[in-house]
C-alpha cells in the first residue's frame, strides 16, 4: 500500500499534459499550413475553376444574340429535352435499385453478397464505350435479339431507348455506394427495436432508415442526375448522332465543336455547366433547409 500511495504521489507531482495543439512538437508550422491551402486553391482554380470561366467567356464571346440563336436553335432545344428526359428516367430507376441494393448489402446475410457488390461497382471498371457495344450487340439490327425488335416494329439501339439504357448503365453505382457505408455504419438496432414495436416494413424505412440516410441519399441522387446528363462514351455509341432525335447536350457540342461552330458549341457547353450548377444549388438549398428545421426542432424540444 506505501509503494502504490508513493507512485500515485509521483504521478501526481508530473506535470499535466499539454494538449496536442498546444505542444509544439506535433504543431505544424504556419508555412506548412498555408503552403498546403495555397497549392489546393491554386489546384482548384486552375483546373475547375478556369476552366469553367473559359466555357462562359467563349460563348458569350460575339454577344447575346448569337448566344441566345445558339440556345434556341432547334437541334439544340432537341438536344436539350433528351438530356432531361435520359437523366430523369434513369434517376428513379438508379434510386429505387441503390436504395434495394444498399438495404440488401448492410442489413443482411446472404450467398452471393459480394457477387452483387461487384454488379455494382461494375460499371466503374467497364469503359462506357464498351457498354455502348454491348447494348448494340445485343439489340442491334445485327445483334442476339435485333431480328425480333425489327419484326415487332421496336428500335432501341440509335433511338431513345437505348440512350436510356446506357444512361441508366453508367449511373448505376452512385447511389447504392453512397449509402451502403452509411447504412453498414449506423447498423441495424433501430430498426429491429421498431419492428418490434410493431411497425411494418414500409414505417420502419419510412421513420427509421431514411431520415438517418437522407444526406447520403441526396448526395447520390446529384452525383447520379450530373453522370446522366454529362454521360458521352456508352450514349455516343447508342445514339447514330440523329440531328434533333438521338443527340444529347454532349453529342450536340461534338457535332458543332467538330464543325466549327465554336460560339454555339460553347453555347451548349454553358447551358449542360448551368443544369450542373443548378443541381449543386438545390442540393445546398435542401440541405440548409433541413439544417434549419432540425435546429428549430430542437429549440423547441428545449422549451
Amino acid at each position: 500500500m506505501a509503494a502504490t500511495a508513493s507512485a500515485l504521489g509521483q504521478l501526481a507531482a508530473l506535470p499535466a499534459p499539454r494538449h496536442y495543439e498546444d505542444n509544439p512538437a506535433t504543431r505544424d508550422r504556419a508555412w506548412v499550413k498555408w503552403g498546403v491551402i495555397g497549392v489546393s486553391l491554386a489546384f482548384f482554380a486552375g483546373f475547375l475553376l478556369l476552366p469553367l470561366a473559359t466555357v462562359f467567356i467563349e460563348a458569350l464571346r460575339r454577344g447575346w444574340s448569337v448566344y441566345l440563336a445558339a440556345i434556341v436553335e432547334p437541334d439544340a432545344l432537341a438536344a436539350v429535352r433528351l438530356t432531361v428526359l435520359a437523366a430523369a428516367v434513369a434517376l428513379p430507376l438508379n434510386l429505387v435499385f441503390g436504395v434495394a441494393a444498399a438495404w440488401a448489402v448492410a442489413k443482411f446475410e446472404f450467398r452471393g453478397k459480394q457477387f452483387l457488390i461487384s454488379l455494382i461497382d461494375l460499371p466503374f471498371s467497364v469503359s462506357p464505350v464498351v457498354a455502348g457495344l454491348v447494348y448494340v450487340l445485343i439489340f442491334g439490327a445485327q445483334g442476339w435479339f435485333g431480328t425480333w425488335f425489327i419484326d415487332n416494329d421496336l428500335k432501341v439501339v440509335f433511338a431513345v431507348p437505348g440512350i436510356v439504357l446506357a444512361t441508366v448503365f453508367v449511373t448505376v453505382p452512385f447511389i447504392a455506394r453512397e449509402l451502403i457505408p452509411l447504412m453498414q455504419a449506423q447498423g441495424k438496432e433501430e430498426e429491429e427495436a421498431a419492428i418490434v414495436l410493431g411497425a411494418s416494413g414500409w414505417q420502419t424505412f419510412r421513420h427509421v432508415t431514411l431520415p438517418n440516410i437522407r444526406w447520403g441519399l441526396l448526395y447520390g441522387v446529384v452525383l447520379c442526375n450530373a453522370r446522366a446528363m454529362g454521360e458521352f462514351g456508352a450514349v455516343s455509341v447508342v445514339s447514330g448522332h440523329i440531328r434533333g432525335l438521338t443527340n444529347t447536350m454532349p453529342l450536340q457540342i461534338e457535332i458543332l465543336y467538330n464543325e466549327y461552330q465554336f460560339a454555339a458549341a460553347f453555347a451548349v457547353a454553358s447551358l449542360l455547366a448551368l443544369l450542373a450548377l443548378l443541381t449543386l444549388v438545390l442540393k445546398t438549398f435542401i440541405e440548409w433547409r433541413a439544417a434549419l428545421a432540425a435546429r428549430e426542432q430542437r429549440e423547441e424540444e428545449a422549451q
